[in-house]
């Protein structure tokens, strides 16, 4: 089953009515069986922006959307909060030696040189570390 066929599957579970459409109501539904909250009116919200013909209801592409913004934010945190453990040294950036210590605690160990090496691989703008936009292109 690709990607397509599953949100589709998980559209018509939510499709109480089966209308081809998921009412804020049933978008509620939705995010609270997946372990969310969403209140009336955040449901509402949700759907006035990515209901593309404004009949104030989802149809399935405008779900497919929805699903892949929450997706792509998720990965984004994820990635903020990996940065934030190869950070360590609180400047906002992955260094030589926050690099270093970081792979010895994950059982790889590497010479200061071999990390400077692997962080200039992604520095885009040069400056010997990396920022978390030069991490998430090396994550990517």
């Amino acid at each position: 089953m690709d990607k397509h066929q599953e949100y589709e599957r998980v559209f018509n579970h939510f499709d109480e009515n089966k209308d081809g459409k998921i009412s804020p109501e049933e978008l509620q539904q939705c995010v609270k069986a997946i372990g969310g909250e969403l209140s009336r009116e955040e449901a509402e919200v949700a759907v006035e922006v990515l209901d593309t013909d404004g009949d104030g209801l989802l149809g399935l592409e405008d779900f497919i959307r929805l699903v892949e913004e929450v997706g792509e934010e998720e990965k984004v945190n994820d990635m903020k909060e990996a940065f934030k453990m190869y950070e360590m040294e609180g400047c906002g950036c992955i260094t030589p030696k926050s690099l270093k210590r970081m792979l010895s605690r994950l059982g790889e160990s590497r010479t200061l040189e071999e990390c400077k090496s692997m962080i200039a691989q992604f520095d885009l703008n040069g400056d010997g570390v990396l920022n978390f936009d030069e991490f998430r292109v090396m994550m990517l």
